[in-house]
């Protein structure tokens, strides 16, 4: 490692499983300098299937009964699954630190529960480890999410543009940061950040795909780009994703909007079977409720920022650039590729919480006070 701040450098390793529990996202990634004028390398990324721990998984977000016997078992396999994969990304190289959300299975302030035995990753590879990074903020009185604006603010900032990144994951939140000048004080800035939940993104289009079409998920958006946006469906998802918009909190649990779902798709049906054809208008339409509460939610800006895996959603994403007023990009424009984005701010993240800078805004999750340094550490 070398030595001076601004030359110091690490390697970090970051882990997130979002809430539409289809993977275990890794990235390893290079950090140069400290604070915020860290300076962000990408070394490499692994995309580690769940399997049945996926299974697992969504029965006990569900709030289906599990024993505790069960719930054990599921965190062992969960936690083994995350140092097999760490140990994949490493490779020949050494990390400094691993940084690992965990699952989210409970979200409810102050009611929240990211599952994961983070000793098991430390003792097996031998790297500390920090986890449990939304607790602090939640025990403080705030919502402990949306936790990633100030890796965003590290990675995506400009000086002459306002951006907004807006993750399309389980659920769909964004990320605004006005510019930001050379000369600026960075905590002066971060000051200017807006952040929040907007509605249930991936866990709509997820449902939908497994209720129309006995699908997982509808992969490319290829199921959805057969139809055509049906604007009495259209109006009544977006009356649904504008009241989640309108609850000023961060979604959780119960959250993924399943009992709307049903109610849409039998009044697409018009009390008849549903047909092939509507049922690819439910899911098109789907898409244009989501991009339109978010674009509503979003405002003017200089730059839009596509991340997470509903990019990878063509009809999604198509939607967003015909209905944005403003330039879209994918954040792998920027050097962030778009289903990563979470496991590299969680890498941003453990190395902030290493130097006890503190990772959320109190603006953001509405924090009474300043916000506490976070993260919990597991030593080999």
């Amino acid at each position: 490692m070398a030595t001076g701040q601004e030359t110091e450098t690490r390697l970090v390793v970051g882990c997130m499983t979002g809430t539409s529990l289809d993977a275990l996202d890794v990235a390893l990634v290079k950090i140069t300098g400290r604070g915020l004028d860290m300076r962000i390398g990408l070394v490499r990324t692994l995309s580690q299937p769940l399997g049945s721990i996926g299974e697992g998984l969504r029965r006990l977000a569900n709030q289906e009964a599990l024993s505790s016997r069960a719930i054990a078992a599921l965190n062992l396999d969960f936690s083994a699954l995350h140092a097999e994969a760490i140990r994949e990304i490493i490779g020949e190289d050494i990390a400094d630190l691993i940084a690992v959300h965990g699952q989210t299975v409970y979200h409810a302030p102050p009611l929240t529960w990211q599952l994961l035995e983070p000793a098991i990753i430390a003792r097996r590879l031998c790297v500390r480890v920090v986890s449990n990074l939304r607790a602090a903020d939640v025990a403080a009185g705030g919502q402990g999410a949306p936790i990633t604006p100030i890796a965003d603010y590290i990675l995506f900032r400009d000086a002459k543009e306002r951006r907004a990144i807006l993750n399309l994951g389980g659920f769909c939140n964004y990320t605004t940061l006005p510019p930001k000048g050379p000369r600026q004080d960075h905590f002066k800035a971060i000051d200017g950040i807006e952040a929040g939940d907007i509605c249930a993104c991936n866990h709509v289009l997820d449902g939908l795909a497994r209720s129309l079409f006995n699908l997982p998920f509808d992969e490319g958006g290829s199921q959805a780009l057969q139809g055509r946006v049906d604007e009495a469906c259209f109006a009544q998802l977006v009356e649904l994703f504008d009241k989640q918009k309108g609850l000023g909190r961060s979604l959780g649990t119960d959250d993924d909007l399943a009992e709307g779902l049903a109610r849409v798709s039998k009044a697409a049906a018009r009390g008849a079977a549903v047909t092939t054809d509507q049922r690819f208008n439910i899911l098109r339409s789907a898409c244009a409720a989501v991009a339109t509460v978010a674009l509503n939610r979003i405002g003017a800006v200089d730059r839009l920022i596509l991340a997470g895996g509903g990019v990878l959603n063509k009809a999604l994403l198509g939607e967003f650039q015909k209905r944005s007023t403003s330039p879209v990009n994918r954040s792998d424009d920027l050097g962030v590729p778009a289903p990563y984005r979470e496991a590299i701010a969680m890498a941003i993240l453990g190395a902030l919480c290493e130097e006890r800078i503190a990772i959320t805004l109190p603006q953001v999750t509405r924090l009474p006070g300043p916000a506490p340094v976070a993260g919990s550490w597991v030593y080999p």
